[in-house]
């Protein structure tokens, strides 16, 4: 039986293009297998596979891996766009979580204009309400435990009622991704708060089993107070193999769009944004592919959409 390849729709290129996957036999097997599932299960419950990879990429000898890396994925194109040598990295998780030069992500002018908080592959839903349904067929996770709110009375879950009917954006970020994430918005930003959980991969491979593996993996939820935007969450969250999430920015803080906001170790990623309710209108590009379940790639800095106007 063929196997679906995983395509997006190139921002930059206007092309639709075919994902090379990083890991891909190993994925299939894990989420397209029973036996491979029970294994999976093992190891995900346990956290050893994703612990114990994070850890040999801080080894000395990772540092081997990162030309055939460069090379394997075509990464060649954009190595002047780090601030350091290909050769100076020390481990694979130093080259991972790479800082890029100022000028290699603009910044979308406008106060109004909401960015993409990271390189990636993203789908955007108008209404948050809707999005399981459209992602995932019969699949359905609820906002209240992507929030970590689930285990609250009703009358308690604040921030589930604040984005209630709202935008989201799912931003998936792949291994060969620049892996620091940004603020899609300039504004107040609150303090990080962990949500423990586990592992799951978050590529397409395995959300099209089940969604609800963006909802038990670990994450951290942000609040920020825009004045274009009204309060946006930024949910990091963690992924197969990421050994961490870092979050770099000064808590109770003006920030600025575009301004980073933390890291990734190594492993793929994903970053979900939320909107209240009105506040904001999707360009309608990113609106038409992800209607059809198709990811577009854009980079941290492009323009997501604007202030809904009254």
């Amino acid at each position: 039986m063929a196997r679906a390849p995983v395509q997006f729709f190139n921002r930059h290129t206007k092309q639709l293009e075919t994902e090379k996957i990083y890991g891909e036999r190993w994925l299939r097997f894990a989420y397209e297998n029973p036996a491979g599932r029970f294994f999976l299960w093992a190891l995900v419950k346990r956290k050893i596979f994703s612990w114990y990879y994070g850890w040999r990429m801080n080894w000395r000898s990772s540092s081997k891996h990162v030309l055939p890396f460069i090379i394997d994925y075509n990464l060649e194109g954009g190595i002047e766009d780090f601030t350091k040598s290909v050769y100076s990295f020390r481990t694979f998780n130093e080259f991972f979580s790479r800082k890029l030069k100022s000028s290699a992500r603009p910044i979308a002018a406008g106060d109004d204009v909401a960015i993409f908080p990271a390189d990636g592959r993203h789908l955007v839903f108008p209404n948050v309400d809707k999005a399981a349904g459209k992602t995932v067929k019969g699949s359905k996770f609820a906002l209240a435990d992507l929030l970590g709110e689930a285990h609250l009375p009703e009358a308690r879950r604040e921030l589930t009622r604040k984005f209630a009917n709202g935008s989201m954006v799912i931003s998936r970020l792949c291994p060969v991704d620049y892996h620091r994430f940004h603020f899609t918005a300039g504004g107040r930003a609150g303090a990080a708060r962990l949500i423990k959980g586990v592992y799951y991969s978050v590529h397409p491979i395995a959300l099209r089993r089940h969604i609800e593996y963006l909802v038990q993996n670990k994450r951290m939820v942000t609040l920020i107070d825009t004045p274009a935007f009204g309060a946006v969450a930024s949910v990091e969250v963690g992924a197969t193999n990421v050994g961490a999430i870092i979050q770099t920015f000064p808590e109770n803080y003006e920030v600025r769009k575009g301004e980073e906001k933390g890291l990734f170790k190594f492993g793929g990623s994903c970053v979900i944004t939320l909107f209240e309710p009105g506040k904001i209108i999707f360009d309608a590009d990113l609106v038409a592919h992800s209607a059809e379940c198709v990811e577009v790639f854009a980079k941290m800095g492009d323009r997501l959409g604007g202030r809904a106007r009254a």
